[in-house]
């Protein structure tokens, strides 16, 4: 997720060294050499520590500040076209999205929203949007916040990520006729875990596929930090809260495992058995913690899987199974 980050104020600065200057002086006045080193020294570092807290906070926010995810060339666009949108979200932004509807609108098995990861866009579930369009689904895929060519914000979360995804359920709702057929939510990574935070808020969603969700983010963050040999105690840790203060969320209250036993309607866990990004454990863990979730385990890693073509059919087949059997 990106960080707002604010300057150390000059005041500080200047009044740190003030004292490490008035300490120095006054010490030699009095005759202290070593009292004088020490307030010398004691004033620099009180002048350094907010200028090495913002440059840490600096790299920080531009490891976790996702990068712009082109969309493909409209001569790469496979028909039927998608039509473009934009639906109002939170904090007065839009979203791009792509709307693949159906005609006519009574022969739709329902509307399936579609959120990209971190660093996606809609485009990059394009495939799976068209195998669910050619049996029958109507097709919704925004781009987050700070994602693809939707409105930047002053950052992304995992919050926003569901906020946004709420943003497009509304939309369906208020403008195309969904009341009246089924709403099924899927998502990738953090837009799996996002579509959990959703589901879990809402009561007109009847299913969920989450596909490579994490179990919890205060692990991601964990695992993240260890690629950097950052320890997590203490500066771990201190960076975890801190992310919590600016997304306004404790992890505990929007993590997965937290949300999904929540949720009333059934949950289908695709999940990689050879995903490095998010082990297979936390799928475990989601499966274990819901009361209506099923584990799909298959072939493959946290981005792509072995055999695409399967796995689209399995998900239909298991969207099919759900509406015949409605928790």
């Amino acid at each position: 997720m990106t960080v707002s980050l604010m300057l150390p104020s000059p005041l500080y600065i200047a009044g740190a060294i003030l004292f490490g200057i008035v300490g120095y002086v006054g010490a030699g006045l009095c005759g202290f050499g070593y009292v004088r080193y020490v307030s010398w020294t004691f004033g620099v570092y009180l002048a350094l520590v907010p200028v090495v807290v913002f440059l840490a906070l600096q790299w920080l926010r531009r490891e976790l500040t996702p990068a712009r995810l082109a969309h493909p060339d409209a001569s790469d666009v496979v028909l039927p076209t998608p039509q473009h949108l934009r639906i109002p979200t939170q904090n007065q932004r839009t979203l791009f999205a792509q709307w693949l509807p159906q005609t006519p609108l009574k022969q739709t098995l329902g509307t399936v929203v579609l959120m990209h990861g971190w660093g996606g866009n809609g485009s990059q579930l394009m495939p799976a949007a068209r195998e669910l369009h050619a049996q029958g689904w109507r097709v919704l895929l925004p781009d987050a916040r700070c994602h693809g060519l939707s409105d930047a914000d002053t950052f992304s979360s995992l919050p926003r990520f569901a906020e946004d995804i709420d943003a497009a359920l509304n939309w369906l709702l208020a403008h195309e006729a969904t009341s009246q057929h089924r709403l099924v939510v899927l998502g990738h990574s953090v837009g799996a875990a996002a579509a959990i935070l959703c589901a879990s808020r809402r009561t007109d969603v009847s299913a969920v596929v989450s596909v490579s969700a994490f179990a919890h983010p205060e692990q991601v963050m964990q695992r993240w930090l260890a690629q950097y040999r950052i320890p997590f105690w203490p500066v771990g840790w201190l960076v975890n809260r801190y992310v919590e203060h600016v997304i306004g969320h404790r992890f505990n209250d929007i993590a997965p495992v937290s949300r999904i036993g929540l949720i009333g309607c059934p949950v289908l866990l695709v999940h990689g058995n050879r995903d490095k990004v998010v082990p297979l454990d936390c799928a475990l863990r989601l499966r274990d913690a819901g009361a209506h979730a099923t584990l799909l385990e298959v072939a493959g890693s946290h981005d792509s899987f072995d055999t695409p073509e399967i796995l689209y059919q399995q998900v239909s087949q298991w969207l099919c199974d759900t509406r015949d059997n409605a928790v």
